[in-house]
């Protein structure tokens, strides 16, 4: 049996890192057409402190005081609610559970949405939990990115922010498309970004015209995933609105992506890729959850190159 003790993150007031503290709470347990999960890694991701930072924006994501933290999870299923055929205990599973998932333990409905219930996917065998971990918010927000600007082998796309968090997915996505793709990012992010198969250009004053001497034949795509310079930048170089998109951003004429909008399946594929070998998640850091503040430091900072974990 297991030690019953359940540690999590939680906010009695929103803020910054320092309202972030690790308590004992109590073990919830699954209900009809619900599963438990022993959480083994949590991943973060910007949204998650986001959400977070003040209560006007809290209450935008339904979030109430006290509230938990993150939303990526990866685990084992060690409960299972009544008329539950889709998973059993033992089973290891990942998903989504908004602002939630740093704890020992959590409840999703089995035929949930990340933001009302949560949801779980079977980890494919070759995926470890680590990497399970941080696939649902960037794999769905990603995939979302690319269903609106539809890439094929004749495109060059411009992605903007291509080194954080949901760039490391949009890069590989767009790459197994066919696509060309440069990727905007620091000039530290250079190698990074080559590592995923993207060009490198900086961001910055001047990107137009390096675009230009990159991609004389032009660029026919953006996806914007930091603010607004990239579609700025597309739009300047000619791309029709309706292949530009963003996610951090609302541009009139432009069609923003949403996670919550990712075609269903998509997450399980992307799985299937990192299983087979033909995707990779870039592991910048991880932590154990007593080091939260500095995670989450070090990710809002935006110069990390990849993800990073907190290991439950």
């Amino acid at each position: 049996m297991h030690n019953f003790v359940n540690r999590a993150v939680q906010l009695d007031s929103f803020g910054g890192p320092e309202v972030l503290n690790v308590r004992e709470v109590p073990v919830p347990q699954a209900g009809s057409g619900q599963i438990r999960v022993r959480i083994t890694a949590a991943g973060l991701n910007p949204m998650d402190w986001f959400m977070t930072s003040d209560a006007d924006t809290a209450a935008r994501f339904g979030l109430s005081l006290p509230s938990g933290f993150g939303t990526d999870y990866a685990g084992i299923v060690d409960q299972v609610g009544e008329g539950v055929i889709e998973f059993a205990i033992g089973d290891r599973v990942f998903g989504g559970a908004l602002s939630r998932a740093v704890a020992g333990y959590v409840v999703v409905d089995v035929v949930g949405t990340i933001a009302g219930g949560g949801d779980a996917h079977h980890t494919p065998d070759g995926v470890d939990d680590r990497t399970a971990a941080t696939l649902t918010i960037a794999g769905c927000t990603a995939s979302a990115a690319l269903a609106v600007v539809n890439l094929g082998p004749d495109d060059t796309v411009l992605i903007g922010g291509a080194g954080g968090g949901v760039g490391v997915f949009a890069v590989q996505l767009a790459r197994l498309a066919g696509a060309r793709v440069i990727g905007t990012g620091s000039a530290t992010s250079a190698n990074a970004l080559r590592a995923l198969g993207a060009e490198p250009v900086t961001y910055g004053d001047g990107m137009v015209d390096r675009l230009r001497a990159l991609a004389p034949a032009g660029v026919t795509a953006a996806i914007d995933l930091y603010g607004t310079d990239t579609m700025q930048a597309a739009r300047d170089l000619g791309v029709p609105d309706e292949r530009i998109t963003t996610i951090a951003a609302q541009v009139d004429g432009i069609t923003p992506a949403n996670g919550a909008n990712a075609v269903p399946g998509a997450i399980e594929e992307i799985a299937r890729l990192v299983a087979a070998g033909q995707f990779r998640v870039p592991i910048a850091a991880s932590f154990p959850m007593e080091q939260i503040r500095a995670a989450v430091e070090l990710q809002a900072g935006r110069h990390v190159h990849g993800k990073v974990v907190i290991d439950i």
